[in-house]
């Protein structure tokens, strides 16, 4: 029989199979229908859900199944993403030829009915509603079930039964097919190859789904915030064309964030375009991209009440007050200028920023920009582009962030200057999001040369000799702003970016410009589509060699010209010949000399400290290890740590997570991030060819540093200094096993959950409103 026979018939006795457990899951509990489950939530189930159930949930759940990556887009972030249920299709999907639709939860789909035909199947029961059916057709209690007669793990690392890749086969089963899996994978009980709820907690969730899982439609919002909504809702509606076009401009590179309207965390809002105007229910408009053509006349700008719980790893916090609105209004009504026409959402105009909001002065948009930098740069760092090696492997492990000073270079002469410019810079969404010939690619390192030539040739010319190549050309943060230098970790396949200049000096950082800034929102968040393509996602990470070349050569200009070359090349060991000729090229080389006087032999060095003095009032510290409860001599032991470099350390994970406790009370947290070393990092696919062990080193912070730990560790504080000195004398992967048998937290161990939470308590004290559930996604099994 051949192969391809072979497997007909197979998929035959599947389908089969499944239509057989489905007609006896009929027979038993009556048809599957969603409206099973339509009814009135009692006051007492309510409080039931929120007080009891819902925190399970949060705490023991939403860590795995969040976001795009969350297995199966199974999202226990919100009742909505419980009822939607799950999905045997990836979101993410570097093979794809062909872009997949979107199913963003709350946009894509309405109704559970909406999800259905879209191929979701649910987890709890929608048949016949009594406590039998309620269990047995619950996918939910099913998982926990199973997990429970699992019992406790009895070694400390799981077996190879486990599979912790994010590239794993998920199996995504419906209720009807997982007694089978419950045959297949006894081990795979929920939460996922992590300890079992205890025993309250199962109980918890057992009788709630045995009462048919009710949970209860949100609250109205309280008076007083409802009228600040439609405060802001009048604001970002004008009628006219100017405050229209300002409007989308703030849409465009807000749509990802999470806006507060008072002082609490209770009620987070999303800035989403709707058919109806203020005072009518939203009626949102999905496109794939804030830029897409909405399809209407006339689009009104709302604020939509976000019901997810705060997930870290895509929290974008922003509080909207009446300083933050004067200032937006200084940035874009304090220049006399006016708006001729509606530019419209042709994708040549609306795909390229430069083209779409001409009319608004460019110092104003810049402006715009850096009064929030870091969160401009966390959406790309957050956003949907963030999960995978192929996405984040185009920046280096820690680097440091300046910005130009727009009151120094976006004069009026200047700004129009470069505005012509990039005029002609296509982004690849200019290709849908079906590229597909990665080659194209050429095309915009063609366009990207002949704008930093003219670029370099502003610089050059008698008005670019006017804009100093000194300190004076850095933003300080007009004095208060805390945006001003921002500090960017890469972790592998995902990344986290914070304000000051955090750990030691690194081997790169960027300078960035309005175009620059402009350039990687449009290419990694507006136009990016996580449900794109090969080539689209290829050609995307391409393009941003592109922007990170620019961002590093903007920053050689403040050393001496001298230095440049020998810098880049050191920068670029190893690098292909493809780069090199880009890097080196005389097009792209601005042959003036830097002002700043340097008095030492190791210039960059001593740069990097000019820039901490010029930024010191606006240095975020929050990170700093002086900020935490630790003592002096516990301090000195870490910082003895943060300066090793190479050996041992290339067995240290990504991210580690320490609970510091005191006679067992949770007292801190500190994080240690593992930088590794890389010769270059031009290569697309071969990363691994390119590290360099040797020169690796870590970042101690105080706190929360990583939104994905690799790691869990908790240390008694009187043995700190003992588990600081053990890292630093790592030598073999053995040495770090030993480590974890003192002092790691396995996903096995007891007091897994214990440890979770505290840190979870601890994040919260820390940075309220930039907290959220931390995801275990990765946390790793060794």
């Amino acid at each position: 029989m051949s192969r391809w026979l072979i497997l007909l018939c197979s998929l035959v006795l599947i389908s089969g199979c499944a239509a057989y457990a489905t007609h006896q899951f009929d027979v038993v509990f009556g048809e599957q229908d969603p409206a099973h489950r339509v009814g009135d939530v009692s006051e007492e189930d309510a409080a039931f859900y929120k007080e009891q159930v819902k925190p399970i949930l949060d705490s023991r759940c939403v860590s795995c199944h969040a976001c795009y990556d969350a297995p199966c887009q199974l999202k226990f972030t919100a009742s909505g993403g419980i009822e939607r249920g799950g999905s045997k299709e990836l979101v993410y999907d570097g093979t794809r030829l062909l872009a997949s639709s979107p199913t963003r939860l709350f946009i894509d789909g309405k109704t559970t009915e909406d999800w259905r035909k879209k191929g979701f199947h649910p987890v709890l029961n929608e048949r016949e509603q009594s406590p039998s059916a309620n269990l047995q057709g619950s996918l939910l209690y099913r998982a926990i079930a199973l997990r429970k007669r699992q019992g406790s793990f009895t070694q400390p690392v799981l077996s190879d039964d486990y599979d912790f890749s994010l590239a794993r086969d998920q199996q995504c089963v419906s209720i009807e097919e997982y007694p089978q899996f419950e045959q297949d994978y006894p081990n795979w009980g929920m939460p996922y190859g992590l300890p079992a709820l205890n025993a309250n907690e199962y109980d918890v969730l057992t009788r709630w789904l045995a009462k048919g899982g009710k949970m209860p439609k949100a609250e109205a919002l309280p008076e007083a915030l409802q009228q600040q909504v439609t405060l802001w809702e009048s604001r970002l509606n004008s009628d006219n064309l100017k405050g229209q076009l300002i409007s989308r401009y703030i849409y465009e590179h807000l749509y990802l964030y999470s806006l507060y309207l008072d002082g609490g965390e209770a009620y987070r809002f999303q800035l989403v375009r709707s058919r109806t105007p203020s005072g009518e229910a939203i009626d949102r408009i999905a496109t794939r991209r804030p830029y897409d053509d909405p399809g209407v006349d006339h689009v009104y700008y709302r604020l939509w009440l976000d019901p997810e719980v705060k997930v870290q790893k895509n929290h974008i916090p922003m509080q909207l007050d009446e300083a933050r609105y004067k200032r937006w209004m200084s940035y874009f009504y304090d220049e006399d200028y006016s708006v001729t026409k509606d530019p419209g959402y042709d994708v040549k105009v609306a795909t390229n920023p430069f083209k779409a909001f001409r009319e608004i002065p460019a110092h104003a948009r810049y402006r715009f920009l850096l009064d929030h930098s870091q969160k401009t740069i966390m959406a790309f760092i957050k956003g949907p582009v963030c999960r995978g090696q192929v996405a984040v492997n185009v920046i280096n492990e820690q680097f440091w962030v300046y910005f130009i000073d727009p009151e120094v270079v976006y004069n009026k002469g200047s700004a129009d200057y470069l505005e012509d410019q990039v005029q002609d810079l296509d982004l690849p969404a200019v290709g849908s999001s079906n590229t597909l010939n990665p080659a194209s690619w050429i095309g915009f390192s063609e366009q990207q040369k002949s704008y930093l030539s003219a670029k370099a040739a502003l610089f050059q010319s008698e008005a670019g000799k006017t804009v100093p190549i000194d300190l004076d050309l850095i933003w300080d943060g007009d004095g208060s702003n805390k945006n001003a230098a921002l500090t960017i970790f890469r972790h592998f396949d995902n990344a986290s970016v914070v304000k000051g200049m955090v750990g030691q000096q690194p081997k790169t950082a960027w300078v960035i410009d309005y175009p620059l800034l402009e350039r990687i929102h449009y290419l990694l968040v507006a136009g990016f589509d996580v449900y794109g393509n090969v080539g689209h996602q290829l050609v995307t990470r391409l393009y941003m060699d592109f922007l990170r070349m620019e961002g590093e050569m903007n920053f050689l200009l403040l050393l001496p010209k001298e230095d440049r070359e020998s810098i880049r090349k050191y920068w670029y060991r190893d690098a292909n010949e493809t780069i090199k000729n880009y890097i080196f090229s005389d097009y792209i080389k601005i042959d003036r000399q830097t002002q700043i006087a340097y008095e030492t032999n190791d210039h960059q060095s001593e740069l990097y400290e000019k820039l901490r003095k010029k930024l010191a009032r606006v240095l975020d510290h929050n990170y700093d290890l002086e900020q935490s409860k630790l003592t002096d001599d516990q301090r000195k032991a870490l910082y003895r740590l943060q300066a090793k470099r190479g050996g041992g350390l290339v067995f240290l994970p990504n991210v580690v997570t320490v609970l510091v406790t005191k006679q067992g009370v949770p007292m801190e947290v500190i994080s240690l991030i593992h930088n590794k070393a890389h010769a270059n990092i031009s290569s697309l696919l071969d990363e691994e060819a390119a590290r360099l062990p040797a020169e690796d080193g870590i970042t101690l912070a105080k706190g929360v540093l990583g939104d994905y730990p690799n790691a869990l560790m908790q240390v008694e504080e009187g043995e700190l200094i003992d588990w600081a000195n053990q890292v630093a004398m790592l030598k073999t992967q053995k040495d770090y096993s030993a480590l974890l048998d003192s002092f790691g937290i396995r996903r096995t161990h007891p007091n897994f959950w214990f440890v979770s939470d505290a840190i979870a308590n601890l994040n919260r004290q820390d940075r309220p409103r930039e907290s959220g559930i931390l995801d275990y996604n990765r946390l790793e099994n060794r």
